[in-house]
């Protein structure tokens, strides 16, 4: 399995550091990495295998490898490997929701269980977001793909990503006038960062596409 760090989190580390909200940044990535060991866990017990591992400013990410024996069982079962992709993805948020369950039992103090119940909470939310990669995004993609298949189920994606990432900014934008919290403005910036490099994949995709159907006509 392939490892790499991108370097923007030393970046977070001293804007956070230096507005005085480093130990919930802390603790919003600790809980970011057990998320995402729900979707490698999750992915393990469906038989797919880990590619590559990325710690990135809001979390750490893990890719899973689709091997010729996936594509085939796609082609003959049907929306077997989309579904094993939807529940995947569901696993970092229900891994989430399961950590506050388990906080909600135990006798912590009551600034740092509210802490840590707010820091899950934050992950829910920011990964339910129906912008493709974060995991509302996939959940979505599989549906479609389901439903009307890759092309459509790209395409639908992508503008619903644009869609809703327009509004959060928008939303945002007032917010952040309001209460002057830089961390909101660095959601922000990693949102428009995750939406505009993942745009530029699916435009190649798409040209491909464009260039297989004028083919077969």
């Amino acid at each position: 399995m392939r490892f790499r760090i991108d370097l923007k989190i030393f970046l977070f580390i001293i804007l956070f550091y230096f507005t005085k909200q480093i130990e919930i940044y802390a603790m919003v990535m600790f809980f970011a990495i057990l998320h995402e060991f729900g979707h490698l866990i999750a992915g393990l017990f469906l038989g797919m295998k880990p590619e590559k591992m990325e710690i990135m400013p809001y979390g750490v990410a893990i890719s899973f490898k689709l091997t010729p024996k996936d594509y085939n069982c796609k082609i003959k079962c049907g929306n077997q490997l989309e579904l094993k992709k939807i529940l995947v993805a569901l696993a970092g948020p229900i891994t989430n929701v399961a950590i506050i369950l388990i906080i909600l039992q135990m006798n912590m103090n009551v600034f740092e269980g509210l802490m840590a119940i707010y820091a899950n909470l934050l992950l829910v939310l920011f990964n339910f977001i129906p912008i493709y990669p974060l995991d509302g995004g996939r959940m979505i993609k599989g549906v479609l793909h389901m439903l009307l298949g890759k092309v459509k189920a790209e395409k639908y994606t992508n503008r619903l990503s644009f869609i809703t990432l327009m509004l959060i900014t928008f939303i945002a934008s007032i917010v952040i006038y309001q209460v002057e919290n830089i961390a909101i403005f660095l959601i922000v910036l990693v949102l428009w960062g995750i939406f505009i490099k993942e745009d530029r994949i699916y435009e190649k995709r798409n040209k491909i596409y464009e260039l297989i159907e004028k083919s077969e006509t």
